[in-house]
């Protein structure tokens, strides 16, 4: 029996979706050592192999067939668009992309008016202000501290992920407008899907019956 691949987001995404995987079953205690500096995780009594990846990584590695299955975040699916089954939500990581800017800035997006959005996500941005808002405006992709644009007059808003707007709020900024909620999803490799569709399918079933436990 060939091993199911399952790529994990590391951090605080894997920590949670391992927790989940114990109460269904299945356990990797190595990867609780917190020394370790292995990637790449088997567990042979249910013939699965985990590996940590950056989230943006995950859904390539699913697209190409190198992981079966993989957790992100729903931020980083809809960011990625590849070609990959997006097949449940988890319900943890729960946060908002927003756009977000000081009060005023309101107006402007009332007014449909030409600006400028920055964001980590551009793709996200592009297809909420062409295709939802039908106002045209110019995207700056940014990498670091979003909030820091509209205070330095680099862009009138921002496109970003808010959990408790405290981080806004200590800005001078407020979420203007909500663009979708965000989680951590699973994602399956379409090929998998066919050809594993058994096992991968009695894994789903397991995890959706813990979806939104905490």
């Amino acid at each position: 029996m060939r091993y199911l691949t399952v790529a994990l987001t590391k951090g605080r995404l894997a920590r949670k979706s391992m927790a989940l995987f114990e109460k269904i079953g299945i356990s990797v205690q190595e990867m609780k050592d917190p020394e370790t500096r292995k990637l790449v995780f088997t567990d042979e009594q249910n013939g699965l192999k985990f590996f940590l990846a950056k989230g943006p990584d995950v859904p390539t590695y699913v697209e190409y067939g190198a992981a079966d299955i993989g957790i992100t975040g729903e931020d980083t699916i809809l960011e990625e668009n590849r070609k990959v089954l997006e097949v449940l939500d988890l319900g943890f990581g729960k946060c908002r992309m927003c756009v977000c800017g000081p009060a005023s800035a309101g107006e402007l997006l009332r007014q449909s008016r030409q600006i400028r959005v920055a964001t980590k996500y551009p793709r996200i941005a592009k297809d909420y202000f062409y295709d939802v808002r039908n106002q045209t405006v110019e995207i700056i992709k940014l990498n670091g501290s979003i909030e820091l644009a509209p205070i330095v007059g680099l862009a009138e808003v921002i496109c970003d992920i808010v959990e408790t707007g405290s981080t806004l709020r200590e800005n001078g900024l407020t979420v203007l407008e909500e663009v979708c909620p965000l989680s951590a999803r699973v994602i399956v490799n379409p090929v998998s899907m066919r050809m594993e569709n058994e096992r991968i399918t009695k894994i789903l079933r397991s995890l959706s019956s813990l979806a939104g436990q905490d």
